[in-house]
């Protein structure tokens, strides 16, 4: 049903998939649906959301944001929470801080029945994209999308961020043998994260030796999966 949608919405709104070099010039294809799913890729179930009431404003009054807040399960629970500077990046000292300024206003709000154990970290270099700002810093990498609802038949996209537009994330796929820029509304992504490529980690390393914060004469050469599923 929804691949007929798409095909009908191309016919009368002109769109034609099209290979692409890169160029975001000439007609897109884009995918409709009846019903988009509002997603939260920075905080997915309702105690994720909660918690992300909670510590967000605490994270930005110290000058860092929410990058994305999960409660994990199993025998001990672990709230995991990622952050970073507006601008990108973090440290570990900034990550204690932030620990502890959080845990002192989870301990006042006491959200969580259970005990749990407080991680904070940064992103990491395969990292979720959970802002739409994130879509558009990271345009010209590899990453991995996820929607709520089958789009032309399927839910998961894999390919090159091309940016944003509006309120569309822009990503180049393959196509029956021909590379197309598609547009995917944010709202409908469930999962969104960079796909580890040497590219990114020479990216992460660059940024790290211009903020004077790593040798690297220090690491071995990364190699990746290349035959990654997607």
């Amino acid at each position: 049903m929804v691949a007929g949608l798409y095909a009908a919405q191309q016919r009368r709104l002109g769109f034609h998939p099209r290979g692409s070099t890169g160029s975001n010039n000439g007609p897109r294809a884009r995918f409709f649906v009846f019903e988009p799913c509002m997603s939260e890729l920075i905080a997915k179930a309702s105690i994720d959301r909660r918690l992300a009431e909670i510590v967000a404003p605490v994270i930005q009054d110290m000058g860092f944001e929410l990058v994305r807040v999960r409660l994990m399960g199993g025998k001990s629970k672990t709230l995991q929470i990622m952050a970073e500077r507006p601008e990108g990046g973090i440290e570990v000292d900034e990550c204690a801080a932030i620990s502890t300024a959080v845990s002192a206003t989870l301990d006042v709000e006491d959200p969580l029945e259970d005990a749990y154990t407080l991680e904070v970290s940064s992103p990491g270099i395969d990292r979720p994209l959970t802002r739409l700002k994130d879509f558009e810093t990271w345009a010209g990498y590899d990453a991995k999308l996820e929607t709520a609802e089958m789009i032309d038949g399927r839910r998961r996209f894999k390919g090159r961020l091309v940016g944003t537009e509006g309120n569309e994330v822009l990503i180049e796929i393959e196509n029956q043998g021909e590379n197309v820029t598609i547009g995917l509304d944010f709202d409908w992504l469930t999962e969104a994260k960079l796909v580890l490529t040497d590219d990114l980690i020479r990216e992460m390393l660059r940024q790290r030796k211009a903020a004077e914060l790593v040798d690297e004469t220090q690491f071995d050469e990364i190699k990746t999966d290349a035959s990654e599923e997607e």
